[in-house]
């Protein structure tokens, strides 16, 4: 039976994966992940009645799969254009894959005047088997804490979810020569990885319960990148068996950062998932804008190179529809 059908626009975060707390289940649970939502890059999906099934712009093939799953599952009138009108870059360790997927299945389902669940929608689409933060900061922006996976889990519960401070920026560093792993052989990387030992997940806990999260709730910058910088050092060492630069997948990314590092004095740093996106936290706008000039001076030759400030985007996924749209919800279950 059709349904009444109106013009929706979703745009959803990319988002930063600041570390996991425990890949190896070497404490229980396996996974649990740090994720801060991004507000100057997203991926925007508009979904217009059509005479077809039609799904044009970035990605097209990608969504066109998601959005066939979505029609068939919950039996929605497939006369719909979908249009990816802009994407969050893929393979850039930024979230690309879940966001496209979660902002197609939001698009349809709120064009179509249902309710929008989460959690039914990464089951369905097949997201969310390591890492929640995505799912999330899809729903809520901000900086997520999961509880990663445990025996009956099916999507990460939310451990913890705070308010970004406002002042603070990160200035984000792009390769584009290079990509992270992803599908296929980021799967055969983790099945290689050696277990991390359980001390150091240990750490990696302690760390964040006890600095990062108090120092986001205090606006405590320095205690904040100091968590970051031994959350990150643990990490970037157990992955880096698998990465061409050590703890960074770009060599170029990693001696960007190192000299920021080295002439910036800032400690939080580090690669986002499997990268090679890497990000710099700073204090303030003014800051930022400082780092950046900074290193367009000191890689002005390195093609591919390049580099943005970002604020944290504390709101999750914006949802536009025509005016004769009753509302409707986005649950997280």
């Amino acid at each position: 039976m059709a349904t009444a059908f109106h013009s929706t626009r979703i745009e959803a975060p990319a988002r930063l994966h600041l570390g996991f707390l425990d890949p190896s289940a070497s404490r229980g649970r396996r996974f649990g992940s740090i994720g801060l939502a991004l507000d100057n890059i997203s991926t925007l999906v508009s979904a217009v009645p059509y005479a077809e099934f039609n799904v044009c712009g970035a990605s097209a093939e990608r969504a066109r799969e998601h959005a066939t799953a979505v029609i068939e599952h919950f039996g929605l009138n497939d006369g719909v254009r979908l249009a990816i009108e802009h994407s969050i870059p893929s393979h850039a360790g930024l979230g690309s894959g879940t966001q496209l997927a979660l902002a197609v299945g939001a698009a349809l389902l709120e064009a179509h005047g249902r309710s929008v669940n989460i959690g039914e929608l990464a089951a369905l689409l097949g997201r969310g088997k390591r890492s929640g933060i995505g799912l999330s900061l899809f729903d809520q922006g901000g900086l997520i804490v999961d509880g990663g996976h445990g025996a009956a889990t099916q999507s990460p519960p939310v451990i913890s979810r705070l308010t970004f401070p406002a002042q603070w920026r990160v200035v984000l560093i792009f390769d584009h020569a290079s990509e992270g792993l992803s599908g296929r052989a980021e799967s055969a990387a983790f099945g290689a990885l050696a277990p991390m030992p359980a001390e150091q997940a240990a750490r990696i806990c302690h760390a964040t319960m006890m600095t990062l999260l108090p120092a986001v709730a205090e606006q405590n910058f320095a205690a904040f990148s100091a968590a970051i910088a031994e959350v990150q050092t643990i990490v970037g060492a157990h992955f880096a068996a698998m990465q061409a630069a050590g703890a960074y997948t770009s060599a170029r990314v990693r001696a960007a950062v190192e000299h920021v590092q080295a002439v910036c004095g800032l400690v939080g740093v580090g690669q986002s998932s499997w990268g090679p996106t890497a990000f710099v936290f700073t204090p303030s706008q003014a800051v930022a804008e400082q780092v950046v000039q900074e290193l367009q001076h000191a890689f002005a030759d390195a093609a591919g190179l390049a580099f943005m400030i970002s604020a944290a985007r504390n709101h999750g996924a914006r949802i536009e529809r025509d005016a004769s749209a009753a509302p409707t919800r986005i649950a997280l279950a």
